[in-house]
């Protein structure tokens, strides 16, 4: 038996599409996979059986209760999307919202937004610092990394970057491009100030005594621009000061 991939990829759907049915059968709500694997099957089946677009897409509207599905499924299958083998060839059947929801569940993933705005980092001391992108490609700094390990192309006070990131919200980022002077705040590292990782200059306590001067010295020995004792000077050094 030659089958096309697009037979085996039929066949998977069908064999989850029978598993969800034994479920059902046995009074076990489905998950999101089993949910839309039984819908996409009745919709293909019933293309095939002969029925026309409106009645298959119709159809797929009335197959699946809230709750014949698991807390939140009903909410996260907002649209099913099948190519159907009708008789005149394939079509896009496009369900929308396929199973009725429960007025008031709770929608996985859900972002409820407070009404008071809220202070990042509030109280804190802050630094600036120019920073110069002396590569030749763009260099993107996410909101986690110690500041002073960065790119060793960019240019700037590290000394003053020292124990802390960058004054964004968590998962931001700031992207320096070759040539374009950019001043961003930095923040001091919460917590117990041990730093692991990175272009490994640290990896230990950041207060602990002589931990920014045996960076430095690493830092010079790899050719980070902007510390003491390495290649070029620090385009503008730090200031302290409310960002």
């Amino acid at each position: 038996m030659n089958l096309l991939p697009t037979e085996l990829e039929r066949l998977t759907v069908f064999l989850a599409a029978e598993f969800a049915r034994r479920n059902l059968r046995e009074g076990i709500p489905l998950s999101h996979p089993e949910a839309v694997a039984y819908l996409t099957d009745e919709v293909m089946l019933a293309a095939r059986r002969g029925a026309d677009y409106p009645d298959v897409r119709d159809g797929a509207g009335r197959l699946l209760r809230a709750d014949q599905v698991e807390p939140g499924v009903a909410e996260m299958v907002r649209v099913v999307m099948v190519d159907a083998p009708f008789a005149e060839g394939t079509k896009l059947v496009a369900v929308f919202d396929p199973i009725p929801g429960t007025e008031g569940a709770l929608v996985p993933g859900e972002v409820f937004v407070g009404a008071e705005p809220v202070e990042l980092f509030g109280g804190v001391e802050r630094v600036r610092v120019s920073v110069l992108n002396t590569g030749d490609r763009d260099v993107q700094v996410r909101s986690q990394t110690h500041f002073f390990e960065v790119n060793p192309a960019l240019d700037f006070d590290r000394r003053a970057a020292w124990g802390r990131t960058l004054d964004v919200p968590a998962g931001g980022g700031v992207r320096f491009e070759p040539g374009i002077p950019v001043e961003v705040a930095l923040v001091p590292v919460a917590g117990d100030r041990v730093v692991f990782g990175f272009a490994g200059l640290v990896d230990g306590p950041l207060d602990a005594p002589g931990a920014l001067e045996d960076a430095e010295r690493r830092a010079a020995e790899q050719g980070f621009l902007g510390v003491r004792g390495g290649p070029g000077a620090p385009v503008g050094a730090g200031r302290q000061g409310d960002a």
